[in-house]
């Protein structure tokens, strides 16, 4: 079974094939009107089911849509929608969706929720998002570096802010595009002791940024985080905001990227999400056809 869990157990040459697949799935779109079928029907007569225990967007809607233009059909399930984990184990859910659908979608918290859905289910399983990691994201952010810059590998990528679940996948695709990853956040949110190896650290963002490609952030409060984590975070965080005079210690054709949802002038100023460095809308929008090649690739695999 194809499954498609993470980029670091995702072999190299597998990940760079969707990515090249990606973008010509978008220049084979180009200037259609959005629900258009592909020329070429992978998900015909497939039924997906998308699994949202988090509420979502960009997930939602990219897989959506994406599913349908490749020529399927979805299920779109909420956590409230499901015994998911409660009167049900995760296994037996698998096995009972298993006979429904051909291939299943999940945005979960836990990761163990993921891999036990992905041990027991008889169609491929892709990982929309847990706590952990979040590896579609980061498949549509090298696809969308490199449809400004290039190849991604040997280039430098700065992240500024909280060692989050999207840093996670950012530090795993490091090793596999062969790029170098600096981490410039504050001690007590570090990435988890399982990443060390895979990024550097430069506690001073002025720094970290000098000869930089790209510069990466995230929102400082996620969406289930308690009210009393949210100014111990602003606190943290604050030294770390992407500015215009941040991006200006950056190389000078720098692109500024941030997975959306953002708070705007919190961990980023508007100045920047509006300005010349930034691709967010192109990176938002490239994880339709990111996500579309890794579907295709898990029903071909």
């Amino acid at each position: 079974m194809t499954h498609f869990l993470d980029i670091h157990t995702t072999p190299p040459a597998a990940l760079r094939a969707i990515i090249d697949d990606a973008r010509a799935m978008k220049d084979a779109r180009h200037g259609l009107p959005k629900g258009t079928p592909d020329a070429d029907q992978p998900l015909a007569n497939h039924m997906v089911a998308l699994i949202f225990e988090k509420p979502s967007t960009r997930t939602r809607v990219s897989f959506d849509v994406g599913v349908r233009q490749m020529g399927g059909q979805t299920m779109v399930l909420s956590g409230a929608d499901m015994q998911l984990g409660h009167g049900e184990t995760i296994a037996d859910t698998a096995r009972v969706l298993s006979r429904y659908v051909d291939m299943i979608m999940i945005r979960t918290f836990e990761e163990a929720t993921l891999h036990e859905m992905a041990e027991h289910a008889t169609v491929p399983v892709i990982n929309g998002l847990t706590n952990r990691t979040h590896p579609c994201q980061i498949m549509a952010d090298i696809m969308t570096f490199e449809e400004h810059r290039g190849p991604i590998k040997g280039r430098r990528v700065v992240w500024s802010g909280d060692g989050n679940n999207v840093f996670a996948s950012f530090a795993h695709a490091a090793k596999q595009f062969d790029f170098d990853l600096v981490f410039s956040g504050p001690p007590p949110l570090d990435p988890e002791p399982a990443l060390d190896g895979l990024y550097r650290i430069e506690r001073d963002p002025g720094r970290a940024v000098q000869g930089a490609d790209l510069v990466v952030t995230d929102t400082w409060v996620s969406m289930h985080d308690p009210a009393s984590a949210r100014e111990r975070r602003h606190n943290q965080l604050r030294g770390y905001q992407v500015t215009e005079g941040l991006m200006a210690q950056a190389n000078p054709d720098a692109l500024f990227m941030h997975c959306l949802p953002a708070h705007r002038d919190d961990e980023v100023t508007s100045a920047v999400m509006d300005g010349p460095h930034s691709v967010i809308f192109d990176e938002a929008e490239n994880r339709l056809h990111a996500q579309k090649a890794i579907m295709r690739w898990c029903v071909q695999g």
